[in-house]
């Protein structure tokens, strides 16, 4: 899990700040438009552990609107999860 120092909290809502939440899980992105942010992982269903995750942002290839794909690494499944691309 994460111990990033600055403790930004990945939220859709780019405008926004959201810091960290006792009590819930935090795992690190690695690269991409949203790279050194936290992601709360405390809802993740196992699927979404396994597949990854589209989170919204409009630092992405496409902009306003745009998702981008970050997964859990295979060789670090409990380290940060990592950018695989861009999709509208």
């Amino acid at each position: 899990m994460s111990t990033s120092d600055d403790g930004r909290v990945y939220c859709a809502d780019e405008g926004h700040v959201v810091r960290r939440t006792p009590g819930r899980v935090y795992v690190g992105l690695a690269g991409g438009p949203l790279d050194g942010q936290l992601l709360d992982v405390s809802s993740l269903s196992l699927r979404e552990w396994a597949e990854g995750v589209l989170l919204i942002t409009d630092r992405g290839l496409y902009g306003p609107g745009g998702r981008t794909l970050y997964s859990p690494s295979e060789a670090d499944p409990g380290g940060p999860f990592r950018w695989e691309g861009d999709t509208p």
